[in-house]
């Protein structure tokens, strides 16, 4: 299993707490692109997706609710690992 699929699979799990890194490496393969940079806020869409993702770090890690809101766009817009 790879880095990306473990990181997934805790997001859907709600297992944890994961590093911020980790969270923009998933994201960047669930297909979502990062669009702008505002202060600490990092916005990303996806063209399958209506409303944007942002995320902020809290020290090293991304912040919970955060992980919870991935996880309903993840269910909700039925989004997978790209390749």
């Amino acid at each position: 299993m790879t880095r990306p699929e473990k990181t997934l699979q805790a997001v859907r799990l709600g297992q944890g707490s994961i590093r911020f890194r980790e969270l923009q490496i998933l994201l960047l393969k669930l297909g979502l692109e990062l669009v702008r940079i505002s202060g600490s806020h990092h916005i990303y869409l996806h063209p399958a997706v209506p409303r944007p993702m942002n995320v902020q770090r809290s020290g090293k890690e991304a912040k919970p609710y955060q992980l919870r809101q991935l996880r309903d766009i993840i269910e909700e817009f039925g989004l997978t690992l790209e390749d």
